[in-house]
């Protein structure tokens, strides 16, 4: 769906698409650590950044500051399918979803259960440990599958129980790379335990498209702009009507239903519009439609389809290099064929340490990440019996002469 001609327009809209300032010539498979981002966000949040006005003032600048936050608020609504609910900026995507697990919790009743998976990252997990002891909860985390690095619907349905409360979720695995059914998970805990609080991360699982929080039937969700072509500092979540009306932080007297913490950017905001504004762009190259949502799907679908090019390339072969499949001494996690993948292949070089091997590899020109057995990935490796792994996490706009160039260091270091 996307040709060699649109995807380098795709890479034009890009800053540092093959360059960074400590790199004249480089490779950017660090995305699950944070995508790159587009240049239009760059030129808004300069541009905002100048803004000295505040929201909620009676002059023309402070009423623009107050539209462009609605815009895009109603662009997110369409980008993601959510009709109903409100979205907020915070912190960070950690912050917001310590925040509504706390409130989760808080509003639930004691003696329930809060239900996760030991696939997900620890700001999920950790913020289910601390307030569902704190609300006098218990809190179950249900093992995930080695073998294919993910979790499926029938493990919740087998362990969700009609007193729980709270459940959380991950859409995508930041060291797998791989996704779950969400719709399907969801509806088994709906069928015991219907008026639970579910709650998503959707942080890894954002720049790869195909968002849809009606099929959800979810109460949370949460992303990080800086994984999806915007920039750092905030993060967004979504939170559901029933969510919206749980106690919360908020002013004594102020707006019942408000559940952002004091004046935000309104540069975060615009470039969340900028965002969308690049993949209806896409969805229209991609497709006919000229329906907004439908682009969107549209667009999720070509970033989907780009992706599966790139991580089959990876491990398949590109050219005539072997893949990572067909490589001596390489383990790869969740398996090689498997569909729940969204652009990243971890694995591991049994014949070096994956920090050499990470170091080589940016010494290359090609930028990946080491993953060690820590409190952010142990939850993955220690069961695989793994130190550390290589996490190569790629978007729709690498090119599979970038993936050629990683087999070729890969497969000289690997005599």
């Amino acid at each position: 769906m996307i040709t060699d001609i649109l995807l380098h327009q795709i890479r034009d809209r890009f800053a540092l698409i093959d360059s960074c300032p400590q790199q004249p010539s480089r490779v950017f498979f660090e995305n699950a650590g944070g995508s790159l981002t587009l240049k239009s966000v760059t030129e808004t949040s300069a541009q905002y950044a100048a803004i000295p006005d505040n929201q909620g003032r009676a002059n023309t600048g402070s009423q623009e500051l107050v539209r462009v936050i609605d815009q895009a608020k109603d662009d997110m609504r369409v980008m993601m399918n959510a009709p109903g609910g409100q979205f907020f900026i915070g912190e960070s995507g950690t912050e917001l979803l310590f925040r509504l697990i706390m409130n989760a919790c808080l509003g639930t009743a004691t003696g329930g259960t809060v239900l996760g998976s030991t696939l997900e990252h620890p700001a999920t997990r950790s913020a289910c440990d601390r307030w569902a002891r704190v609300a006098g909860q218990n809190h179950v985390l249900i093992t995930h599958a080695d073998a294919t690095g993910t979790i499926k619907p029938k493990a919740y349905a087998t362990a969700v129980t009609a007193d729980t409360v709270v459940a959380t979720i991950v859409h995508t695995s930041p060291v797998t790379g791989m996704g779950v059914d969400l719709p399907a998970i969801a509806a088994e805990i709906r069928k015991v335990a219907p008026d639970c609080f579910i709650i998503v991360d959707g942080i890894q699982h954002a720049a790869h498209g195909r968002i849809d929080l009606t099929a959800y039937d979810i109460d949370g969700y949460v992303i990080s702009p800086y994984k999806m072509f915007s920039r750092h500092g905030y993060g967004l979540a979504w939170i559901s009507d029933r969510l919206t009306k749980l106690p919360h932080n908020s002013l004594i007297d102020g707006p019942a239903d408000n559940w952002e913490m004091g004046t935000r950017d309104t540069g975060s905001y615009a470039t969340l519009s900028d965002v969308a504004n690049y993949l209806e762009w896409l969805g229209g190259e991609v497709s006919d439609s000229t329906n907004r949502r439908e682009k969107f799907v549209a667009a999720g679908e070509a970033i989907h389809a780009q992706e599966k090019v790139l991580t089959d390339a990876m491990l398949h072969g590109a050219g005539n290099l072997p893949g990572l499949a067909e490589m001596e001494n390489v383990t790869i996690l969740g398996g090689v064929d498997n569909p729940a993948r969204e652009g990243l292949v971890s694995f591991r070089l049994e014949t070096m340490p994956s920090v050499e091997v990470v170091e080589k590899l940016n010494a290359a020109g090609i930028r990946t990440h080491v993953r060690k057995a820590d409190h952010y990935s142990g939850n993955i490796l220690t069961p695989l019996g793994m130190d550390s792994c290589i996490r190569v996490s790629m978007c729709h706009y690498n090119n599979v002469e970038e993936v050629a160039k990683f087999l070729a260091t890969v497969k000289e270091m690997n005599g």
